[in-house]
């Protein structure tokens, strides 16, 4: 049995985040005794049941707050989105819940093997997934993966699309067929190979992949073997690089050229004849003066649809298609060329005929940069009509008016509200004929949602049309006229229903639980002051009595679009409209205006914020926004990781503006748009780095700086970040568990370290922190920063396995301990103790202790 101080140092297990760990909650079990008793508070707190409410834990490493997340399709969707979620303050007890069924852009997971324990069977499969995505670098930038939208337009833009756990490219054309045509008869015709061409708007999958890995620079020139419509050659060209192509069909004049690079893309899957395919690759090859790339379909939903043909299938436009698995296609790239393909992603492969260049690229592959390209203005995309369903094509597009004119009102037009009636009869023979298709063909959701819209629409104008002079049915638009039939039934019954809403305003406890209802969907933040703050352009969103209280304040004060914020305060009968310094722009924007409407006195208070009043600063601006709007990931991405620094308060109003700039600064951090950088100034010497030293401190030790007092400073930004958080991280916790320590060697520029005896690392050390050579790249590639440090009358032995068991060190030199330490801190966190022994020789040698 494990004691008690084993189990708390237990690894919290499941996927890191920050400062969260994410886990299945079948992972529960396997964690900390003392994790497993908070996420059982967070539940009694929440009311919720795992597996039954939720299925994904959330949990902070200050232990302070547990979020339990449902995710429905966990196990079936590649990338589940989020569905509801319970966060839970483990210090206050309370609980906030979120409803993203209604959300347009959910939250959603990746990687989903990391949640799971280690056994589980789906875990290869899911894998997979994970790997296939890294191959195509969806993973390089997190900033605003982490919601549906934007990982969806991802994959399409890099050419591939989802087929259940897979990857795939996006090759040729999708096969159609729904196999009941006459194969002889087909058979009999030439396959049609040119009409498996797509018209592409970005770089196809092989092109994005040698931009990835930096092939497209402007130095090596380029042939597009069956280049299609040459999309890719036009794209490329207009990037001023050195690109040609050929295609027997499109672009038949054309000259076949040897190029550095030549691009077999998806043409060898629509060759019928196996000879005829293996002559093409061999052909392209033959160009290739470096590398060749090739890229087919593999197995997918449609793989199995038409009639077999050869060795692949025969669609109903008489096109072939030719469908691999990755293995399938690396062997017969293998066998044909009689090389080593490698697989780059799904379906594409580099072959390379210069050995140097592929050792080149093996060495540098983990490296891969992205290589951003100015592509051609995307034009409207022409309507892909299938040849068998032309008449229905047709028809649907004849009803899109309508039915985004029945959309718009919620309910079925009436004719007199039909733009197209004569288009109409003539491609249905009537109207009403035509209204029924659009129902026959349109979600009856999506329909009723419309309705509801429009009666809440018209709701909210009938309670404000209380405060107007009554006009007669007869004399109000023919539109509402219409309306009041289709929602109300009459006249009267549509102002009884406006008064009834308008009366509400007067149950706060009505009005309260809209406010909560609304946060619950991602429709503004709902405080600790039971207030309900939102964008103004959410407003629309929100129930028809919370619009109609913010429409009396219209009627009260006038225009509320020129507020950024809106807030709803319950209790006391009020609205307050905020005005920001640049609020979409701005991660923490600066309040310049406030006004206050009072109900119960009909009037108003007016504050401008400046000279006499210090603007205050919108902290947490993503609790405000819905993850549809533009920016939200960034944002959010922005909060999480100023709270994750954990060094403000952002209860109530949060820290003074003044405050809250300069304990940034003083931790080398600054804000760069919807940014949270690390600072790119240069401090003072004598400027506090941590609580004990100055930079100087870090700077200015050691026996040869004594000797020589040369100048040692570093010259890179954050080579000063490097030092702060080696200083905050590892030597203040040291220096508050042991006392104070004695600096013996600490930064070393290139310059200092010719001055020093003996043999030392600079490329391994890490006492360079960020500095460069002369070529421009880091001296030291570990980067982070080093010290060495002793503590007095202490034996350091005991210091340094303190250090390795209560800090996030990254590497650590044992030597003796009457002896310095050497301990360095950077993004690697390795966390490998060295203890120096003498070896028989009598030199020192390495002995990994952890």
């Amino acid at each position: 049995m494990p004691d008690a101080e084993s189990q708390s140092r237990q690894a919290i297990v499941g996927k890191q985040v920050g400062i969260h760990t994410y886990w299945h909650y079948s992972l529960t079990a396997s964690q900390p005794p003392s994790v497993q008793q908070l996420v059982a508070e967070a539940e009694s707190i929440a009311g919720v049941m795992a597996g039954q409410d939720f299925n994904i834990i959330k949990f902070a490493k200050t232990e302070d707050s547990v979020s339990l997340l449902h995710y429905p399709g966990f196990f079936d969707d590649p990338f589940p989105a989020l569905s509801w979620s319970w966060g839970v303050d483990l210090v206050t007890k309370t609980v906030k819940r979120r409803s993203y069924a209604e959300s347009l852009n959910p939250p959603i997971l990746h990687r989903k093997e990391l949640f799971l324990p280690s056994d589980h069977p789906r875990i290869p499969e899911y894998r997979a997934l994970t790997t296939s995505a890294e191959q195509l670098g969806l993973f390089e930038n997190s900033r605003t993966i982490g919601f549906r939208l934007a990982w969806n337009a991802l994959i399409e833009a890099r050419g591939y699309f989802l087929d259940g756990h897979q990857l795939l490219p996006i090759g040729n054309e999708a096969n159609t067929d729904d196999g009941h045509h006459d194969v002889a008869a087909e058979a009999e015709q030439t396959v049609m190979r040119h009409r498996t061409a797509l018209t592409r708007y970005n770089l196809s999958a092989p092109m994005q992949a040698l931009a990835r890995f930096g092939f497209l620079d402007g130095q090596k020139s380029i042939f597009d073997y069956g280049c299609g419509k040459g999309d890719d050659v036009r794209n490329l060209l207009a990037n001023q690089l050195d690109v040609a192509g050929w295609d027997p069909h499109f672009a038949p004049d054309q000259p076949k050229k040897t190029a550095h690079i030549v691009n077999l893309g998806f043409v060898i899957n629509v060759i019928e004849n196996i000879e005829e395919r293996a002559d093409a690759l061999a052909g392209a090859f033959a160009l290739a003066e470096e590398l060749l790339v090739v890229s087919a379909m593999l197995y997918n939903q449609n793989s199995f649809k038409g009639q077999q043909y050869q060795d692949g299938v025969l669609t109903a436009r008489n096109t072939f298609q030719k469908y691999y698995t990755q293995g399938e296609l690396k062997a017969f790239l293998d066998e044909i060329l009689s090389a080593d393909a490698i697989p780059i992603g799904p379906g594409i492969f580099f072959i390379f005929r210069d050995s140097e260049a592929e050792q080149r690229f093996l060495l540098g592959r983990q490296r891969s940069r992205a290589n951003l390209l100015r592509l051609t203005q995307r034009p409207a995309p022409e309507p892909r009509i299938s040849v068998r369903d032309q008449k229905y094509q047709a028809r649907l597009e004849a009803i899109e008016p309508l039915r985004n004119r029945w959309l718009l009102l919620g309910r079925q037009p009436h004719k007199s509200e039909v733009d197209d009636l004569v288009e109409l009869t003539h491609s249905f023979g009537s109207v009403t004929k035509a209204l029924h298709f659009v129902v026959s063909e349109t979600d009856a959701d999506l329909l009723a949602r419309a309705r509801q819209n429009r009666m809440n629409d018209l709701l909210v104008y009938f309670a404000l049309y209380t405060f107007s002079h009554r006009k007669p049915y007869s004399r109000l638009d023919a539109t509402l006229q219409l309306d009041i039939k289709a929602f109300f039934g009459n006249y009267l019954q549509a102002l009884e229903q406006g008064r009834a809403l308008l009366f509400q305003l007067g149950n706060s406890k009505v009005i309260e639980a809209d406010c909560q209802a609304a946060a619950e969907q991602g429709i503004g933040y709902y405080d600790e002051e039971h207030a309900l703050s939102l964008p103004s352009d959410q407003v629309e969103r929100l129930s028809p009595l919370l619009r109609t209280y913010i429409g009396c304040a219209v009627i009260l004060y006038g225009d509320i679009s020129q507020a950024d914020l809106v807030k709803i305060h319950i209790e006391s009968g009020k609205l307050s409209l905020m005005r920001y310094d640049d609020f979409a722009g701005s991660a923490v924007p600066r309040l310049l205006e406030r006004v206050k409407i009072k109900f119960r006195t009909l009037d108003f208070d007016y504050f401008s914020y400046g000279e006499d009043y210090e603007p205050t600063y919108l902290y947490l601006k993503s609790r405000y926004l819905n993850e549809d709007l533009p920016g939200y990931a960034e944002q959010l991405e922005f909060d999480e990781k100023l709270q994750a620094l954990g060094l403000f308060n952002f209860a109530g109003y949060g820290p003074r503006p003044h405050v809250f700039r300069e304990k940034l600064a003083a931790v080398r951090w600054e804000i760069d748009g919807l940014q949270l950088i690390r600072s790119r100034r240069i401090p003072e010497l004598d400027e506090s780095c941590g609580q004990h030293f100055t930079y100087r401190s870090l700077i200015e030790c050691g026996e040869t700086w004594q000797r020589t007092r040369m100048s040692n400073l570093p010259q890179q930004p954050d080579s000063y970040t490097a030092l702060h958080d080696l200083v905050t991280e590892i030597l203040e916790p040291v220096i508050d568990y042991f006392g104070m320590i004695r600096l013996t060697y600490g930064f070393c520029s290139a310059a200092l370290a010719k001055e020093i005896p003996g043999c030392i690392a600079p490329k391994l050390d890490q006492h360079a922190a960020y500095e460069l050579n002369r070529l421009g790249n880091p001296i030291c590639p570990r980067l982070g920063a080093a010290v060495d440090f002793i503590v007095e009358d202490e034996d350091m032995l005991e210091v340094a396995e303190w250090v390795a068991e209560n800090t996030p060190f990254d590497r650590l030199y044992f030597y003796g301990s009457d002896k310095p330490v050497h301990v360095s801190y950077g993004s690697e966190k390795k966390g490998e103790f060295v203890e120096m022994r003498v070896g028989s020789s009598g030199r020192l040698v390495p002995f990994v202790r952890r």
